[in-house]
């Protein structure tokens, strides 16, 4: 039998020390647990292990007189889920310890069981003193690398608090539920018959709200098509696109297909999905077919249309640009200890070639939606702007959303606004 919290730190170690991603890691690990319990279980570990990795990494320190980060990095990643368990999951003090010591005989390591449990019986005693000492550094208090808090107290002043606190809390699950299978108040009721805790969100027209994370897997409707996991940020796009019947749209870096899928359930459009990498491409393809749905599936550069365009003009353009990530920590807790803020400038400027590459492939009198899931302004106006500025024929839409604020150019959702992820939206029309 395997143990679940041996395998969460195997996991961990890969994800915080080796730069693997939380969802690569979760999927492979999670075949080897048969028990749908234990995978809920290791999904927990490893969301929460990521998410405050860097508040009680560094708490070890202080705990351990020589440290094993380098030497024993899987026992060092099970400490810090034997923190997350006391500190984050609220399990049972003698429970999440008595646990932890198991895992590290479970992982072969025997003779450092004794020392587990030393640190974490001294994390008991010591826990008020310690707290007061991670909450006085910014670092250890948000969870946040210091270049990204630095980040968002510039751009953010006077929300970076609760922004950084928000990317530290559970998000809901969010579907979008597939207009050609039926409507949204029946697969309500589907699911509420299922036991589930549902309601339509109250302002996206699609939207359904669970509280928490389920295998949506098991859900009523999975297998036929009745919905989508897609966060209700993501599902603006629909309504900013303005979409009619005969349209021909281009969704640009479409991976995993969200957008794309989401656009075909509003109207009967020629629709061509594009990707660059192959891998992720095959995930679009999954996600049409699961959902009875039909597009031209590209394999190109957005940054370079000779190599795929066939020469016809796009009615609707978007580009879910490639970006930092930084507004969907809630639901990717990994981004925070993968990037970097040297990452930013190559990221503006992919941004800024793929724009300016699109924009001659959009007809006159179409609109482009510009989109990141990041809250970072170089990656947002800071793109958007200057190219208004170089092209005449470029004019930014003005609109409002419920939640967020304007930008300087375009609407930005920041984490938690509304319940809702990081994302910021731009509007062109073609003059």
């Amino acid at each position: 039998m395997t143990d679940t919290r041996a395998l969460a730190a195997q996991a961990l170690a890969e994800i915080a020390l080796k730069g693997a991603s939380l969802r690569d890691a979760m999927e492979r690990h999670a075949r080897k647990l048969p028990d749908s319990r234990d995978r809920a279980l290791l999904m927990a570990l490893l969301s929460e292990g990521a998410r405050w990795w860097l508040r009680f990494d560094p708490a070890l320190d202080r705990l351990l007189e020589k440290p094993l980060r380098q030497k024993e990095p899987v026992v060092h990643a099970l400490l810090v889920l034997g923190l997350v368990q006391l500190e984050i999951l609220g399990l049972q003090d003698y429970a999440a310890v008595a646990a932890t010591v198991e895992a590290t005989r479970a992982l072969k390591k025997p003779r450092l069981a004794g020392l587990v449990n030393a640190v974490l019986r001294r994390w008991q005693r010591e826990r008020e003193s310690l707290l007061v000492a991670l909450d006085a550094d910014p670092r250890t208090r948000h969870a946040h690398p210091a270049w990204l808090a630095t980040a968002i107290t510039r751009d953010w002043p006077a929300q970076a608090d609760t922004v950084m606190a928000a990317d530290n809390c559970e998000p809901p699950l969010m579907l979008r539920a597939n207009r050609r299978f039926g409507s949204r108040e029946a697969l309500l009721e589907r699911l509420r018959v299922d036991g589930q805790t549902a309601t339509s969100h109250d302002w996206l027209a699609d939207g359904i709200v669970l509280p928490h994370s389920v295998d949506v897997t098991r859900l009523p409707g999975f297998d036929d098509g009745a919905f989508a996991v897609q966060d209700g940020a993501a599902q603006v796009a629909a309504d900013l696109a303005e979409l009619r019947d005969g349209l021909r749209v281009l969704d640009a870096c479409a991976a995993p297909g969200g957008k794309a899928c989401h656009l075909l359930e509003r109207a009967d459009i020629d629709l061509t999905a594009l990707e660059f990498d192959a891998q992720r491409g095959e995930r679009i393809r999954q996600n049409l077919m699961r959902l009875r749905l039909n597009a031209k599936l590209v394999m190109g550069d957005a940054g370079a249309p000779k190599g795929w365009w066939k020469g016809l003009p796009f009615d609707r353009i978007l580009i879910d640009a490639p970006c930092s990530a930084t507004g969907v920590l809630r639901h990717r807790p990994d981004v925070r200890l993968h990037r970097r803020g040297s990452d930013i400038p190559a990221l503006v400027a992919q941004q800024q070639r793929i724009l300016a590459a699109l924009w001659p492939l959009l007809a006159p009198g179409g609109r482009l939606l510009y989109i990141t899931c990041s809250l970072l302004r170089a990656e947002n106006e800071g793109v958007i702007a200057p190219f208004l500025a170089a092209h005449a024929d470029a004019k930014a839409i003005p609109f409002e959303l419920p939640v967020g604020q304007a930008a300087t150019v375009g609407w930005q959702i920041l984490p938690g606004d509304g319940d809702l992820d990081g994302m910021y939206y731009a509007a062109i029309e073609k003059s």
